[in-house]
Formats: C-alpha cells, structure tokens, sequence
C-alpha cells in the first residue's frame, strides 16, 4: 500500500498550494530492505510532471524511495527555514537556493543549475477566447487572467515582468486572478474558471489547453537550481539524486517539458 505523507505542524501552505506524492514502494529486484533510504524533495510546481518520471527511474535504479512536495519556491524555501525535515531543494530560481546557502541552510558545494524554465500563454479551449499574444489579452472577452503569485512564486514574477515589458500590467492588473504556485494557476485554466493565464511550459501540455511560448526577452531568465539541504539525514542520497536529474537519465526527461539544459544556456 502506499502510504500518505504526514503533514508537518510547521508547513504553512495549504494543500492546494504544496502537493505531495505518496511514499512509493521500493521496485522489484531493488536492493535489499536494510540498504534502501527514502528522501523527500522539495521541488517548485513547475517540476510535477518531470521530476515525477524522474523519481520514478531513480527508484528502479537505486531502489532507494523518492518522496516529492510540490509548491511555489518562496514557500518551500520559507518551509526549509522553518525546519521542514526534506533532503533536496529544487527551486525555480537560484536566487533562493543561494540565499538559503548564505543562511547555512543548503550545502554551498552541492548547488547546481539544472534548467532554464519557459512561460507561455494558455487558454481554455472551451473559453471561445482566441489569444496567442500578450496583447491579445486586453479583449473584453478575457475577464480573467491566471498567474503565480509573484510575491512567491517565479513564474509569477517572470508573467509580471512579461507583462509590465509589454506595457500591460497596469492595464490587466484589474483581471488578474492570482495561484498559490504554477500549477493551481494552470488549474483555474484547466477548468474554465479563468480563460486564460501564464504558466510554465513545462506544465502546460494538458488536453483542455492551448498555448504559445512567450518571447523570453520580455523577462528575466528562469534559471533554476537545487541544493542538498544542510539537516538533510540522507545527505549522500540527496545528491545521488541531484545528479541523477542533471545526468543521463534525467536531462532528456526534463528536455521533453521544455527545459533548456544548462548546457544549452548561453
């Protein structure tokens, strides 16, 4: 059976804010019990469905056991400060992992660029509403528009500061009907409660969607990092996975949603 991740007194956000994947058990042909460890990996919500295939590939492979928490980065980071008890951060702008690293709180030689994100514009495909461009979103038709909170969240910050280069935020800034992280804001989308949004490419392949890459001249680059952190119990662990995510294995699964590797970041 799977068993259902305890949620901590400590964790502030709501569970539409911070999902978490049930503890998977190890695979068949894995190591032996008493050699298998379980982590948790605090990753940004624009990760689901990447770091998802990639949990599951290190668990065939190790046979050790990938817990995933899901949420926007501010808050995950904000978590870590307060004692969350996870092995890895991944977060969707480096600028967090740094910070915690200058607080003590992330292993300084453990930090790592993983990925570069991309933002598009979606919309519901029932909406009736056609929009491919930044400026297609001042029709009348488009009441409403989703993104991450940019307090918090970088995919936020970069449909903010996409909108503001084109000079629309002011003007849009009315309609604007905020998500605790990329994926909830995806989600109003997905259901019609909103026409359209702002979210990461790496999430947007989703049947009740259309979307279009936004030029990413228009904001600052998404450069996206991780860090083992510091209280981790599985330190060792923790970094087998980073570098599983930035080796063999797992670069071509984050090239599918989208990610430019490091390597390709000029």
């Amino acid at each position: 059976m799977h068993k259902p991740i305890v949620p901590l007194a400590i964790f502030a956000c709501a569970l539409v804010a911070c999902a978490a994947l049930p503890l998977r058990a190890a695979p068949q042909g894995a190591p032996a019990t008493s050699a298998t460890v379980a982590i948790t990996v605090a990753g940004a919500a624009d990760l689901q469905f990447a770091f998802t295939e990639i949990a599951e590939l290190f668990e065939e492979q190790t046979g050790h056991q990938v817990t995933l928490v899901f949420g926007s980065t501010g808050q995950l980071a904000q978590q870590i400060e307060n004692g969350a008890p996870y092995d890895l951060f991944a977060a969707a702008n480096i600028k967090f992992v740094d910070d915690l690293a200058q607080k003590g709180l992330i292993v300084p030689e453990s930090v790592a660029l993983y990925a570069r994100g991309r933002i598009v514009l979606v919309v519901n495909k029932q909406s009736g509403v056609k929009a491919t461009r930044l400026q297609d979103l001042t029709a009348a038709e488009v009441t409403r528009i989703a993104i991450a909170n940019p307090d918090h969240a970088p995919y936020g910050t970069a449909a903010r500061q996409a909108l503001e280069s084109a000079g629309l935020w002011e003007t849009l800034k009315p309609r604007l009907v905020l998500g605790e992280n990329v994926r909830q804001t995806l989600q109003f989308v997905q259901t019609g409660d909103v026409p359209a949004g702002i979210v990461a490419l790496s999430v947007a392949d989703v049947p009740e969607v259309t979307y279009t890459l936004i030029d990413d001249a228009l904001h600052r680059p998404l450069d996206q990092a991780l860090g083992v952190v510091s209280a981790s119990k599985n330190p060792a662990i923790a970094m087998d996975f980073a570098r599983f995510i930035n080796g063999e294995r797992g670069r071509p699964i984050m090239r599918k949603y989208g990610f430019l590797l490091p390597d390709e970041i000029r």
